[in-house]
């Protein structure tokens, strides 16, 4: 039965607790839905459509195909493919980069196994649609499962250009993107008279002011949420360098410190798929391996943010 739920999908978030809860389990619960072998799936909130909770943030591996080429990339998306993930995220950077980005994510066992974001960084209307529509040429996509507007840039201008690309099938849902706490004020002024279909910030073991307001605030708007800088861009890691992972962290099947922050951001019931940056196929799958077996419950949340806070991350 939570088998057939989880494939059928929710109309909203709201409901899909409930009926876990009505079948005797919770369905975001720590130690119930999330033990799976393979990876699990959240709603989109009121669309019916299900993704799966690890995905790639595709900067550097993207960024590189200019001087690496594609295969890396290619690499990376089937590890990601391989192990249940659909999401990648993706921003325009230049025309050869893009270009072999859309040949990867053309290539004839990805193109419909992945749901593709891209985001709008240009001030002016027609700057933004002409920005979309080298998107879709290069990315070999009519149409865009996600466009989003790239750190609030021109919001209101490119706002009404990405609700227009979806009334037309362009896109098929649209949202908006933060990394910077200076922005979250702005983005909570732009919820409280927008609803974008996806909101996406950056929330993570160290960084985790969106607790506080945008977290509780897409819960009540029924939003879809999509994080970014699991890894602090990396300075996570270097923080960390030399440290050993403590002993606890076994009791929630936590094997890295990659999975240390991943599984402490997946075991937030409102976030629906964390975005994980990496160039390395193995990493991809390990970083899928973290909403698998045991997650973290309030006491080993509250256990792992003393640990963090403690070593002055």
């Amino acid at each position: 039965m939570i088998k057939k739920v989880i494939e059928e999908g929710a109309t909203t978030r709201r409901e899909f607790i409930s009926t876990m809860s009505a079948l005797g389990v919770s369905g975001l619960s720590p130690n119930s839905l999330l033990a799976q072998t393979q990876m699990p799936q959240r709603p989109i909130p009121g669309k019916g459509e299900m993704l799966p909770v690890v995905g790639l943030g595709s900067s550097k591996v993207v960024s590189q195909i200019s001087s690496n080429g594609i295969d890396p990339l290619a690499a990376v998306l089937r590890a990601l493919r391989d192990s249940g993930g659909r999401v990648v995220d993706t921003w325009p950077r230049n025309p050869e980069n893009d270009a072999g980005l859309g040949q990867v994510l053309s290539a004839p066992d990805l193109r419909d196994s992945l749901f593709v974001t891209t985001k709008i960084d240009r001030v002016g209307k027609e700057a933004g649609i002409e920005q979309f529509r080298q998107t879709q040429r290069l990315y070999r996509r009519e149409t865009i499962d996600l466009v989003q507007i790239f750190s609030l840039i021109d919001l209101d201008t490119q706002w009404q250009n990405l609700k227009e690309w979806k009334a037309e099938g362009h896109a098929r849902y649209i949202g908006v993107t933060v990394s910077e706490y200076n922005l979250y004020e702005q983005l909570e002024e732009f919820l409280g008279r927008e609803t974008p279909d996806f909101v996406q910030m950056n929330y993570s073991i160290t960084e985790r002011r969106a607790e506080e307001r945008l977290l509780p605030l897409a819960e009540d708007m029924g939003l879809a949420v999509l994080l970014n800088r699991p890894f602090m861009n990396g300075a996570y890691f270097r923080r960390l360098e030399g440290r050993t992972l403590p002993e606890w962290a076994a009791e929630f099947d936590c094997e890295s410190w990659a999975q240390f922050s991943l599984k402490y951001i997946l075991s937030h019931p409102t976030i629906t798929c964390v975005l994980t940056e990496t160039s390395n196929p193995q990493h991809m799958e390990e970083n899928a391996r973290a909403p698998l077996g045991r997650m973290p419950d309030a006491t080993a949340r509250a256990r792992m943010r003393s640990f963090i806070d403690q070593r002055s991350l």
